[in-house]
C-alpha cells in the first residue's frame, strides 16, 4: 500500500485535519494534536528526541492557515500561531491516525 493520502482537508469548523488514505480508511486528527506532535528540531531537541514544545503552550484554537506538500512524501503545514518548520512525511500522519487519538470516519 502507498503511503501517500488520497486526501486531505482541513475541517475548520470542527478543528481537525481529515486524511483519506490510499486504502480508502479515512481519520480525523484534532488541529491541537497535530501541532503538538511536529516533529521539527524547534518542538523535539535534536539531539535527546525530548519534546521540548509543551502541549499547554498551544492554544486550543489553533489552526492551519496554509496546507501544502512537500515533495512527494510529506505535508507541510503553516499554523495560526506563526510555527512553520514542521514537515509531516506520509509515514508520520499514518502513525499518528493509527496510534493517537484519531477519529476514524
Amino acid at each position: 500500500m502507498s503511503l501517500a493520502p488520497k486526501s486531505l482537508r482541513a475541517l475548520k469548523d470542527i478543528r481537525m485535519l481529515e486524511i483519506t488514505w490510499s486504502d480508502g480508511s479515512a481519520f480525523r486528527l484534532p488541529f491541537k494534536l497535530v501541532r503538538v506532535e511536529c516533529p521539527c528540531a524547534q518542538c523535539i531537541h535534536e539531539i535527546t528526541g525530548e519534546r521540548i514544545i509543551q502541549p499547554d503552550s498551544v492554544p486550543e484554537d489553533i489552526h492551519p492557515i496554509e496546507l501544502g506538500y512537500s515533495g512527494n512524501y510529506a505535508l507541510k503545514v503553516v499554523w495560526s500561531d506563526g510555527h512553520a518548520s514542521g514537515i509531516f512525511t506520509w509515514e508520520r500522519l499514518h502513525s499518528l491516525c493509527s496510534h493517537i487519538a484519531a477519529v476514524k470516519v
